[in-house]
């Protein structure tokens, strides 16, 4: 019964984040992702840091280590993973271009204003290397200053500011919602 329960919780959230983040003029990737992590169970720092609005240039890499584990690494240098419980693992997670890439997670700036915060996610590919060479290889490293980096194309992109690079070229950008950094991350698309 606590697993029916568990399994309706993280599927409400799911629907709830889906309908909330339906709305409004933000241009999100059509890519297939999907990921829902209770780090309230999990506590991982790497991830928490990321996950706090007050901390609006910690973007943390989430990616696949293998079928229960999932690593994060954020641009401060902090490295984890985790076993991921039954109910997550059965969630059918996709992160990133063909499950390989992984997705950038973290608090920036509204387009608007830019004072307020929002919640980022992004591809950790590059898409401008996957464009022209149509293969995920092409992972973008994280900088502290809340850039991440593609040592092929040379190109930097800004995290904190909705993706965009110097040329207006932009990451691949996914739903995503945060409950806080000991709470529920879900992203989809």
């Amino acid at each position: 019964m606590r697993h029916y329960r568990l399994t309706s919780y993280f599927l409400l959230i799911a629907a709830c984040i889906m309908l909330l983040t339906a709305c409004g003029k933000t241009e999100y990737s059509n890519v297939r992702v999907y990921f829902v992590f209770d780090n309230s169970r999990h506590l991982d720092p790497t991830l928490a840091a990321a996950m706090n609005p007050v901390n609006s240039s910690i973007f943390c890499r989430v990616y696949r280590i293998d079928a229960g584990h999932i690593g994060f690494e954020n641009n401060q240098g902090q490295k984890s993973k985790v076993m991921m419980s039954a109910i997550e693992r059965q969630g059918n997670t996709m992160l990133g271009i063909y499950n390989e890439s992984g997705v950038i997670v973290g608090y920036g700036f509204t387009s608007v204003g830019g004072d307020m915060h929002e919640f980022y996610a992004y591809d950790a590919q590059c898409p401008n290397c996957y464009k022209e060479y149509n293969m995920p290889r092409y992972m973008l490293s994280l900088n502290s200053d809340g850039t991440a980096y593609c040592s092929k194309c040379k190109r930097t992109y800004s995290l904190k500011n909705g993706g965009v690079t110097d040329n207006g070229d932009k990451l691949l950008r996914y739903r995503a919602t945060s409950t806080g950094p000991n709470g529920i991350l879900a992203i989809n698309n």
